[in-house]
């Protein structure tokens, strides 16, 4: 007698974004990983349940069980928990409202769970640009993501694309930080409590999804603010558990980042590419300083603008 079958959740945090059609379609039409069933948990972070209908015509039209919550209002926190509290599933996966999945996503993230153990598995987001965006921003592909590794190990993740192991310790019970839910960086928060936690990240190379980068993003002050505010997030997690000696050093060497940066910009003012990257970087420092002294973090989410939408970012 075959066993039964294992489940994997899929959250999918939205507000007001009619591209959570292409999202829902392109689950419907991946790959899926043989022995687990798959469905989908849509989480509305609008006042109103303003994506209901189309969930609900999309759950007709898919052959892919589509679950619907409300989950208000304007902070992704709430949204995200609500996948959390409404899942019973082995996994849960994270993907966001403007991006589309490969056809192998989900079960390229599923092959490096298993083979790997890790609590969560990360994949790449490939940013797709409109042909007027900004040519250093396209030849530099700032917007995609990918995780950052120290010392070979992979510390803290995102939650727009990522598969989690809700069996494991170091996950149970835990939930995003309803204070940094329209700020951004409560996804870091909590994989950085996880890793401290005992819990372990792995990385999916060919786990891709894409997301098409809106023109409200594709300018250098968007991204000078989302690395500031990284930069803030960093800071106040360093800053918990520094204190005295400890926090000046920090603070020091995060400004001495930030003026090493700033400097190297200048050999390269002709090249835009490399003079931004290298601008960017320094603003993520400074907002590192920003963060360690206790500056508040700057709202990036859950303003009225279509154009800000659901999109989180660690």
């Amino acid at each position: 007698m075959a066993g039964k079958n294992r489940s994997i959740d899929i959250g999918v945090c939205t507000f007001r974004r009619p591209e959570l059609a292409d999202t829902l379609r392109s689950l419907a039409a991946m790959e899926m990983p043989a022995g687990f069933d798959i469905s989908v948990i849509v989480a509305d972070n609008d006042d109103t349940p303003s994506a209901q209908a189309l969930v609900t015509a999309l759950s007709r039209e898919l052959a892919l069980p589509i679950r619907y919550r409300h989950a208000p209002a304007r902070n992704i926190s709430i949204a995200r928990n609500a996948c959390l509290d409404a899942s019973a599933a082995d996994f849960l996966a994270f993907l966001d409202d403007d991006e589309t999945a490969s056809a192998r996503w989900l079960a390229e993230l599923v092959a490096t769970a298993e083979e790997s153990g890790a609590t969560a598995v990360l994949g790449p987001v490939r940013a797709l640009y409109h042909p007027d965006a900004p040519a250093w921003m396209r030849r530099g592909d700032f917007h995609s993501t990918l995780p950052v590794w120290v010392r070979g190990e992979i510390r803290t993740g995102y939650t727009c694309n990522v598969l989690l192991c809700m069996g494991s310790d170091s996950l149970r019970g835990r939930r995003f930080s309803l204070a940094r839910g329209q700020t951004g960086g409560e996804d870091t928060e909590l994989f950085d409590q996880m890793v401290k936690a005992g819990g372990t990240i792995a990385f999916s190379q060919d786990a891709w999804v894409d997301e098409v980068v809106p023109r409200s993003r594709a300018a250098f002050d968007w991204l000078g603010r989302r690395r500031f505010r990284v930069g803030q997030t960093h800071g106040h997690l360093l800053g918990s558990s520094a204190r005295g000696i400890g926090l000046v050093k920090h603070v020091g060497v995060a400004a001495a980042k930030a003026v090493y940066c700033f400097a190297a910009a200048l050999p390269v003012v002709a090249s835009p590419e490399r003079r931004n990257r290298s601008v960017l970087r320094g603003i993520m420092h400074v907002g590192v300083v920003s963060g360690l002294v206790g500056i508040r973090e700057i709202r990036l989410y859950g303003q009225s603008s279509p154009g800000e939408g659901g999109k989180r970012a660690a």
